[in-house]
């Protein structure tokens, strides 16, 4: 008798570690993670920031013994920003690394390129670093969104500031691909609720330099607001020629252009600039304690100042950890999304909106507010505005 129940226990045993197995990227020991970020091409200065900030909140997680007593492997590729190379990095991460999961992928473009990739497998495609609707919509279970999209962002935004600025003819200089066009749309719907409507928008391709003659046809037709649907090198080089052309109006960019690279590289010709933002980004001198702990740590460990990037690194790995960890010491997909699905996040030191999920809520938030630069800083200067979705 004896021998027949430790027969049995032997079986449930296997049992048990066969459903163990059965989770790509999950061992007894080791979650294995992927990230593709652009760390060549135009927003790598956005990709290694993001990374740094992961492998920080993967450090500290690791130091403290893992998850449920599994350490964390970060593994990250390069896309350089194309999406062709993501579909290639999404196959080596997805098929050779076996990961569990892709978090913090950078780039609207290329998440929708690497997301079937994914999804073959039955890999969950974790806090994007892109505020496109198409990280939620349409519904699949193995989305999960953080941002509030660059549509929303724009659509409660835009209209908020024209009133404030009392603007006349609001413009927009949008990249030429699914995320200029998104930032347009926000702001055309936004301004369709105030009974107005874009007066001129003109575009460019992804990598461009030379913004001459968009800034023309922008001044000529006397916009007093442009609505920037641009990233780092763009904002800088729109406003930039605008300024040399003589042609000063409000420039409003979507959490994008939120990042101290733009007066770091572009200087003081950037100060005036508003952008939509969530986390604030964490200067070493912050006035938040917490936040200035954080930020010396991040520059000691990596010495360099953090950003608002590197806090979106941190965070959405942050996120990750809670999940997993009340997913319990079987982490499948299934238990991790059904610890998801019930998770509500709250506020952190760098001044995020609260976030819930749900079945069927597979974006956390999408409140926003907005910051300008002032004196080569950027100052938080509007509370959180939130779109009601009815939801």
């Amino acid at each position: 008798m004896k021998t027949r129940l430790t027969l049995v226990a032997a079986l449930l045993a296997l049992g048990s570690g066969a459903a163990l197995a059965q989770a790509q990227g999950v061992s007894k020991d080791e979650i294995v993670l992927g990230s593709i970020q652009d760390l060549s091409g135009p927003i790598a200065g956005f990709g290694k920031q993001v990374r740094l900030g992961m492998m920080l909140r993967v450090d500290e997680v690791n130091e403290q013994g893992g998850i449920n007593g599994r350490k964390i492997k970060l593994l990250v590729e390069d896309s350089a920003y194309d999406p062709r190379r993501a579909v290639l990095a999404a196959q080596k991460l997805v098929n050779q690394d076996k990961i569990f999961a892709m978090v913090g992928h950078i780039g609207t473009a290329q998440n929708m390129a690497a997301m079937p990739v994914q999804f073959q497998k039955n890999v969950i495609n974790f806090f994007p670093v892109t505020a496109a609707r198409e990280m939620y919509e349409p519904f699949h279970k193995l989305k999960y969104s953080f941002a509030a999209t660059y549509y929303d962002q724009m659509k409660i935004a835009v209209p908020k500031l024209v009133k404030e600025k009392g603007a006349k003819k609001v413009c927009t200089m949008y990249q030429d691909d699914e995320f200029g066009l998104e930032v347009k749309r926000g702001a055309e719907d936004g301004l369709k609720g105030i009974g107005m409507t874009l007066a001129e928008e003109t575009s460019y391709k992804r990598g461009a330099t030379d913004f001459a003659s968009q800034m023309q046809k922008l001044q000529a037709s006397g916009c007093d607001m442009v609505v920037l649907g641009t990233i780092i090198r763009e904002t800088i080089g729109g406003i930039a020629t605008a300024k040399r052309l003589g042609f000063n109006p409000t420039f409003i960019g979507s959490s994008a252009a939120y990042t101290d690279l733009i007066h770091k590289l572009g200087g003081p010709a950037m100060n005036g600039l508003y952008a939509t933002m969530t986390v604030q980004n964490p200067y070493t001198d912050e006035a938040s304690q917490p936040i200035r702990f954080w930020a010396n740590k991040y520059k000691t460990k990596f010495n360099e100042d953090p950003t608002v990037f590197s806090v979106y690194g941190y965070s959405l790995v942050d996120t990750f950890l809670r999940a997993a960890g009340k997913a319990g010491n079987n982490l499948t997909t299934e238990s991790f999304i059904k610890a998801m699905d019930t998770m509500t996040i709250p506020p952190d030191i760098f001044g995020s909106a609260e976030m819930t999920f749900s079945p069927t809520k597979r974006l956390g938030s999408n409140s926003t507010r907005l910051s300008q630069l002032q004196d080569n800083r950027w100052k938080v200067v509007s509370e959180y505005m939130k779109i009601d979705t009815g939801k």
